[in-house]
C-alpha cells in the first residue's frame, strides 16, 4: 500500500517542530464543469525545524502525533522565487 504524499507551501513555522503547510489543488464543478482552486492547511512535524515560511515541501501521512497533526515531513524540495 503507497503512503498518501502531497506537495506544497509552507505557510507558518512559528511551532515548535511543526510547521502549517498550504496545498492547492484543482478541481472541476460537478455542474458546469468549471476548474475551482483549492486550498487546504495540514500541520506537519518537522522534528529538526529547518523549514522557513515560503518554502516548497512534499509531506506524507504517518500515524497521529497529537490532536491535528497526522503528516510528517518527507523532503524539501526548494523556496518560492519572490
Amino acid at each position: 500500500m503507497s503512503m498518501k504524499e502531497r506537495v506544497g507551501i509552507v505557510i507558518n513555522n512559528k511551532m515548535s517542530k511543526t510547521i502549517t503547510v498550504a496545498v492547492k489543488i484543482k478541481i472541476a464543478h460537478k455542474k458546469y464543469g468549471k476548474i475551482l482552486a483549492r486550498t487546504k492547511k495540514y500541520k506537519v512535524h518537522d522534528e529538526t525545524n529547518t523549514c522557513r515560511v515560503g518554502d516548497i515541501v512534499k509531506i506524507e501521512v504517518t500515524r497521529p502525533l497529537s490532536k491535528t497533526k497526522f503528516w510528517t515531513l518527507t523532503s524539501k524540495i526548494g523556496t518560492l522565487k519572490k
